[in-house]
């Protein structure tokens, strides 16, 4: 299908880049998402909630580890007799003490931490998964764009064709070839043409807006998808894409990794009833200050060391009823997560044959699609014809032309439908990766101006 220059020329003035003199080269599909990768405020959020979600590793692991800790205090001492006390004869005392602390048996914690390491892999895959969906997130907006281009380009076609039509209809009517009524559905095809066009063009303006939003970055010019792109239906069967879907889908990976996660910490709760050993180290060093006894003779100031080793065993006996209202709530918690899991396995063996569906129904509306043009353009043809000789009227004639770019815009659709569901087929299946979309740009090429 051909493309106006009218269509591109509105795409670049949209862009207050297209201000200056010098040519402006068409973004790629692999720029945009480039450029997306590094400025989608939605990543980018994604990647700090990982990373903060990547802390309950260290968290757990704390617990594991031994504690060490420094205290020291000083105070200054002020004795005398009554009404005698001078501040002059002040003395200091200090200590400091470091203790040591190492958990020896600690089930609890060891569960603790083992579950971190499920949430911490399923933090992982949810992260994977958003940059999946950035690649769908990009590649939607910028065919939305070649959508909302090939629109405008046949909505300024029916116009123009509308216009010539209305124009020829009234000089028919001048010289009394046809009634005034036609003249009036000529100029009613018109109008409403020349509003579709405005609405087009609003149209197109909004997805460059769409995209901008994503990278941050106006893309006034981009390369458009080429004729000869191949469309072929999904390899494989629905069965073979179900099979891998429910092996590799994101979601339901990361889903397994909580419902295990889950798991361990059930058990971390139960532990919570068992004893715990704690070893335990510590050194002191203690200046006292010099004072006076009770028969006025004065004491001297001296310094004491010490150590302390320790083993301590801890056995929870009655914690007002909270330890095991913990278990409860992570039995509950597990049934939930086991839930999760069965109700995503059946979401995503829905949404791959659906997606497997959509991409074969894609490759024969196409072929399709391309037949209506033909039948179409030749109905016209035919219809034209029999207006000239007086065995059609102008209804037919505007009806015949509608139906013509009708199925232009239907073709347009059905291949950026096509190409959209072909990646969205992958990411169900967790298989999308930027190679797609660096294969996917091999079948793109810049806009060339009509001769």
């Amino acid at each position: 299908m051909g493309r106006f220059t009218q269509g591109l020329g509105l795409a670049v003035c949209i862009s207050a880049a297209m201000l200056s003199a010098s040519p402006v080269l068409a973004d790629d599909l692999v720029d945009v998402l480039e450029l997306a990768m590094r400025n989608d405020p939605a990543l980018r959020q994604a990647e700090a909630q990982y990373q903060s979600r990547h802390t309950i590793l260290d968290q757990g692991r704390a617990a594991l580890l031994p504690s060490l800790n420094v205290t020291g205090t000083t105070t200054r001492q002020t004795t005398g007799r009554a009404g005698e006390m001078s501040f002059a004869d002040s003395q200091n005392a200090h200590n400091y003490r470091i203790s040591l602390s190492q958990a020896i048996f600690n089930l609890s914690a060891w569960y603790t931490y083992q579950g971190a390491k499920q949430q911490d892999m399923a933090a992982a895959i949810g992260f994977a998964a958003q940059e999946q969906n950035l690649i769908i997130r990009v590649a939607t907006a910028y065919f939305d764009i070649l959508r909302a281009l090939d629109n405008l380009e046949t909505r300024r076609q029916e116009e123009e064709a509308a216009q010539r039509q209305f124009e020829q209809t009234q000089q028919r009517e001048e010289v009394g070839l046809v009634a005034i009524t036609e003249v009036y559905e000529s100029q009613a095809a018109y109008d409403l043409s020349r509003n579709n066009t405005i609405i087009a063009e609003d149209t197109l303006a909004s997805a460059f807006e769409a995209l901008e939003a994503i990278t941050g970055q106006p893309h006034p010019n981009i390369e458009v998808l080429r004729e000869d792109f191949p469309i072929e239906p999904a390899d494989g069967t629905a069965e073979s894409w179900t099979d891998q879907a429910l092996d590799t889908n994101l979601a339901l990976r990361a889903a397994r990794y909580n419902l295990e996660a889950q798991r361990i910490n059930l058990k971390a709760r139960k532990a919570d009833h068992l004893p715990t050993i704690s070893f335990n180290g510590g050194f002191s060093h203690n200046v006292t200050a010099g004072s006076q006894g009770a028969d006025g003779s004065q004491r001297t100031a001296g310094a004491i060391d010490g150590t302390t080793l320790s083993l301590t065993l801890n056995v929870p006996i009655f914690t007002g009823g909270g330890t095991s209202a913990r278990r409860r709530a992570a039995e509950y918690d597990l049934i939930a997560q086991q839930e999760e899991v069965n109700l995503t396995r059946r979401q995503t063996t829905q949404d791959v044959r659906n997606a497997y569906r959509r991409v074969n129904t894609d490759a024969l509306v196409i072929s399709q699609r391309q037949q209506a043009i033909t039948s179409a353009q030749s109905a016209l043809d035919a219809i034209e014809v029999g207006y000239e000789v007086g065995t059609r009227n102008i209804v037919d004639v505007l009806r015949a032309r509608e139906q013509l770019f009708v199925a232009l815009r239907n073709y347009s659709d059905a291949r950026y439908n096509y190409v959209l569901d072909t990646l969205r087929l992958k990411q169900i299946t967790g298989l999308l990766t930027p190679q797609d979309i660096i294969d996917l740009n091999q079948w793109l090429e810049e806009e060339t101006a009509a001769p």
